[in-house]
């Protein structure tokens, strides 16, 4: 027995599909809510501040306080290696404008794949995880 028809299959995160999202930011906590599954998101946001500015990029932390003017996100804008850090209580909209990087990547998808390259009798498969892209 190999040590792939060995592994255990515990259920990952699940991530909801919200590629192409537009949320309706009509309270705080939609605000809150939103820019949490930003952050969760393995894309790039549009960001469209108060001031009708946008940043277009990864979300890669943020801070809740206990009010928007205390609460922020930090962004890599696309094409730049600057750090961007906006406030909640400047964010007029929010949309999930790019490609989720990890869709149908999940350790779920890749046992699959290889069982069924297995099953079909391909050799030299191995244990390597697959590009992201």
């Amino acid at each position: 027995m190999s040590a792939a028809d060995s592994f255990e299959v515990a259920p990952g995160t699940a991530h909801e599909n919200v590629e192409g999202w537009v949320p309706e930011l009509a309270s705080p906590d939609d605000l809150r809510l939103a820019l949490e599954k930003a952050f969760d998101y393995r894309g790039d946001v549009t960001i469209t501040r108060r001031d009708g500015t946008k940043i277009e990029g990864y979300i890669f932390d943020r801070r809740t306080g206990a009010s928007l003017e205390d609460s922020f996100v930090r962004v890599m804008p696309a094409g730049s290696r600057d750090r961007v850090r906006v406030a909640y209580s400047e964010i007029a909209a929010l949309a999930f404008t790019g490609r989720d990087m990890a869709a149908g990547k999940s350790w779920e998808a890749w046992v699959a794949k290889y069982q069924a390259k297995k099953a079909a009798g391909e050799t030299g498969i191995g244990l390597d995880p697959e590009a992201l892209d």
